[in-house]
């Protein structure tokens, strides 16, 4: 929360979110160049080429836009710095995918904000030279924040152009100057401000002749709709229906093709209205058959996937498996024993990091400490539990944030608390109060 207030400041969270979340653009202009600095900077766009770990096409997008025509100009292979900055040199575009694989301070930024819009928080970076244009005119599928961090952009928002393009599940086309009409709002974005646009607003951004831009689009919101709980929701209700009651197993009229159907649709009839009614009907018996609270599991499971893995502090590094000792020295392993007993007090890492969802395989627990800072690099991450230890887990996520002594998990046997314990240990899910282990 802290952070998002940082993010609108001085505009208050509650204004953002009753004004223009989904609803208008907003505008915050700062006057203070200083406002993103450590965030990220073209020095360290350079020093993530020389650490050779951006290729072409999959971290690195060259781009352009002249005369209505957007092209990418993508050789294949690692992205060698004298390459990249020859590209920049004549005009082109460069978009960084995925800047939290490459800058701590971003991984660290979007992975409190996911927990802040519990949907997943993506960015990319886009360094564009003076007096040029990297992109066609589009609208996005995302919620979007576009911090301009060095430089200047001159930005043009158009509103939607139909009530279909309000909040978009898809991104479009690239549009051309023709299919816009009038901006909404026009305005050059300096070093510390902010524009916010919603999914479905068009929007384009070119340089200005005496300055290059580097600004990092943050995005949220991407199929979190109400429709994509639905897609979740309707199918499980309606195996459900089809388990528990007869009347959804019941065989459609022998003649429902003679008077149903496009071509009869002008046609009164009261079979037609019976059968209209019969499929209202189940329609809304559907309803009592919804697992919402299931379906509900289902969206957070798939957002533990998204989502990045938590940023330790260096306290909680010390009180978990990532600052364990263990080490070979003297010719052996050391300090390699986890011993945790009934009397060690622990609790859960970050709340929002696990996820307890019961299956038809069995109740598993997926959780977010192992996943990659790169999008959807690692199948989602999940352990499978015996049901008994269900009220442990729940234990520990109700008593969060205060440590609970291990003895207190209400497993049968203190054999199993020590278990469990050490099992959520070992896959950073918990810490303990105090380290494990003296070095």
């Amino acid at each position: 929360a802290e952070l998002f207030r940082w993010l609108l400041a001085p505009v208050a969270p509650g204004e953002f979110l009753g004004r223009h979340w989904e609803r208008a653009p907003l505008l915050v202009r700062r006057g203070d160049p200083g406002y993103y600095a450590g965030l990220f900077s073209t020095a360290d766009f350079d020093d993530a080429l020389r650490r050779g770990e951006v290729h072409f096409g999959t971290h690195l997008d060259v781009t352009s836009y002249a005369e209505g025509v957007r092209e990418t100009h993508n050789p294949s292979g690692r992205a060698l710095p004298a390459v990249v900055w020859d590209f920049y040199q004549n005009g082109c575009s460069l978009r960084l995918l995925c800047p939290q694989a490459f800058s701590p301070t971003v991984w660290h930024f979007l992975s409190i904000l996911q927990e802040q819009f519990g949907s997943m928080a993506g960015a990319n970076t886009y360094l564009t030279p003076p007096g040029t244009q990297g992109f066609a005119p589009h609208y996005d599928d995302i919620e979007a924040f576009v911090l301009q961090l060095e430089g200047k952009k001159h930005w043009r928002v158009y509103s939607p152009r139909t009530d279909a393009e309000v909040l978009p599940q898809f991104s479009s086309a690239n549009l051309t100057q023709a299919e816009l009409g009038e901006p909404m709002l026009e305005t050059v974005l300096e070093a510390g401000d902010l524009l916010y646009f919603p999914r479905g607003f068009i929007h384009q951004g070119n340089c200005l002749p005496d300055a290059h831009s580097l600004h990092i689009t943050v995005s949220s919101y991407q199929r979190n709709s109400w429709g994509d709980f639905l897609e979740k929701l309707l199918p499980a209700a309606l195996q459900m229906a089809l388990e528990e009651d007869v009347e959804f197993r019941q065989g459609l009229p022998m003649d429902y093709l003679w008077y149903m159907g496009v071509a009869n649709s002008d046609t009164v009839d009261a079979r037609r209205t019976a059968f209209v009614e019969k499929v209202q009907s189940l329609i809304k018996k559907l309803v009592d058959y919804a697992p919402i609270d299931a379906a509900v599991d289902q969206r957070a499971k798939s957002f533990l996937h998204d989502c990045l893995p938590p940023v330790l502090t260096q306290s909680e590094k010390v009180q978990s498996v990532y600052g364990f000792p263990a080490r070979w020295q003297d010719g052996g392993p050391r300090n390699v024993d986890i011993l945790i007993t009934k009397d060690t007090e622990v609790r859960l890492l970050r709340h929002g990091i696990v996820r307890l969802c019961n299956e038809e395989s069995g109740v598993m627990l997926y959780y977010t400490t192992e996943n990659s800072r790169v999008y959807h690099k690692e199948e989602p991450k999940f352990l499978e539990l015996d049901p008994e230890y269900t009220d442990s887990i729940e234990f520990l996520l109700s008593s969060y944030p205060n440590h609970v002594s291990v003895d207190n998990l209400p497993c049968e046997t203190l054999e199993e608390k020590i278990s469990l314990a050490t099992l959520l240990f070992e896959k950073g899910i918990l810490i303990t109060k105090k380290p494990l282990a003296q070095v």
